[in-house]
């Protein structure tokens, strides 16, 4: 079987276990009596981002071939993931779980592993690659983006599959099932937990089946510090670094806000006494509607090379910082019916470039400012500040402003939305403001 497409594969996988519950959990996790805990759910990624990349990292240089860890990760995440689904199966759709603390355990274990898996599945396919005489460079990037196929193939398969079993039990000697005449959507139900956790199984036997990426041997001492990256700290000492990395943190608020919040809202239109509103196919189709995200994020990655050579970094960060304030203000103005429809297709459409060009751009810069020694660490230090401290502050400071602003009732939760969207624009102007003023890179 053709080299790229088994690692094509590998990515369209690793990215559909994402993406069968990243956008549509927080549906669910409402009408489970946890939807004042929705920005928690989201904040824990980036908390193990902080360091379990880190150690799985080490274990894959040292002990384990990293494509056979990534199966490991897969089957450990995969099993805590399908325990989340079995915990709202024993309560029934609709029903508040009975015992949430475990519930949030076994999800929090599941992204624990699976955080990780992201820089083992990009490790293994450069492995591969390089291994095989293949330019990462001009190879590997068609590869990935396969992988945000698959987030959208599962985003897509979660909207429109429904499910008719209202609850079970089991006595210990039989097993009986509970139908409803209604079907439930998998976006609302414990169902995309379960589709996460099977995508994970298939992908920890896939994982096996890939050539060997052997360990070699690294006989060069190092630190503690040089083990871990935090050598790449000392990166805070030069003014242009630093304000990089803060503004890098600052930009990364953003990141989870409407994964975590964009299926409750525009569903919360479901509720509306308008029935031109309620019933319109983009409120009962959120997940399928916010996939013109990925859409768009698929397509922004291959614009970023002219950008670069056009504009400069600087100026296609500032188009990234620029492109939050319209994505959450299409939101803000937007509606499920047309016309306000069409705010939210374009509040869609600008994530791509909101999204690609400062991740994609700021790894660039980073890997061209810093000295060969430190640019893994560096990389990695990025990775931190943005999907780590950035991205943790600002999915837990975004559900402060909602819960504040919105209420949960009957299933939906309802409110000043369009304050809300406000604020998180408002704040993203501020940082581009102060981007634009403050920062001065040397290379262009």
């Amino acid at each position: 079987m053709n080299l790229k497409f088994r690692l094509s594969l590998m990515n369209f996988l690793e990215f559909a276990v994402w993406g069968a519950y990243l956008t549509c959990m927080g549906n669910y996790l409402g009408a489970a009596g946890l939807g004042d805990k929705i920005s928690w759910f989201y904040a824990i990624q980036g908390i193990v981002s902080l360091f379990m990349p880190t150690l799985m990292g080490i274990v894959a240089d040292k002990y384990i071939q990293p494509q056979r860890l990534l199966g490991l990760c897969h089957l450990l995440s995969g099993t805590f993931m399908i325990g989340c689904w079995w915990m709202g199966k024993q309560v029934g759709v609709g029903n508040e779980l009975t015992d949430k603390a475990t519930f949030i355990a076994l999800y929090t274990l599941s992204v624990a592993f699976y955080m990780p898996t992201i820089a083992l599945a990009n490790t293994t396919a450069f492995t591969i690659l390089k291994n095989n005489g293949m330019d990462t460079v001009k190879d590997f990037p068609p590869i990935r983006v396969i992988g945000t196929v698959g987030f959208i193939v599962t985003m897509w398969f979660v909207n429109c599959a429904v499910w008719f079993v209202e609850s079970s039990t089991w006595d210990g000697i039989t097993f009986t099932l509970t139908f409803s005449e209604n079907p439930h959507k998998f976006q609302y139900t414990y169902m995309q937990f379960f589709v996460s956790g099977l995508l994970s199984f298939i992908l920890f036997l896939y994982c096996f089946t890939l050539p060997q990426c052997r360990l070699t041997k690294n006989i060069e001492k190092k630190s503690l510090a040089e083990t871990f990256g935090l050598n790449a700290f000392k990166l805070f000492k030069t003014k242009r670094m630093a304000l990089f990395f803060i503004f890098s943190a600052l930009l990364g608020m953003c990141l989870q806000v409407t994964n975590g919040y964009a299926g409750p809202f525009i569903t919360s239109f479901k509720g509306s006494a308008d029935a031109a509103i309620a019933s319109s196919f983009a409120a009962n189709n959120a997940t399928l509607l916010t996939s013109i995200s990925q859409i768009s994020e698929a397509l922004c990655i291959l614009l970023i090379p002219f950008f670069l050579r056009r504009y400069g970094i600087k100026v296609v960060m500032l188009m990234s910082m620029f492109a939050w304030v319209f994505r959450f203000g299409f939101f803000g103005i937007g509606n499920p019916a047309m016309p306000g429809v069409i705010m939210f297709v374009l509040s869609c459409i600008v994530y791509g470039v909101a999204f690609d060009f400062f991740n994609v751009s700021g790894g660039i810069f980073v890997d061209q400012e810093c000295e060969p020694s430190i640019k893994a660490s560096a990389q990695g230090l990025f990775m931190m500040m943005t999907n780590g401290f950035g991205a943790t502050i600002g999915t837990l400071a975004a559900g402060e402003i909602v819960n504040h602003y919105c209420q949960w009732n009957n299933g939906y939760l309802i409110g000043d939305w369009t304050t809300c969207w406000y604020i998180f624009a408002g704040f993203a102007l501020v940082v581009g403001v102060l981007f634009a003023l403050l920062f001065k890179p040397q290379k262009v």
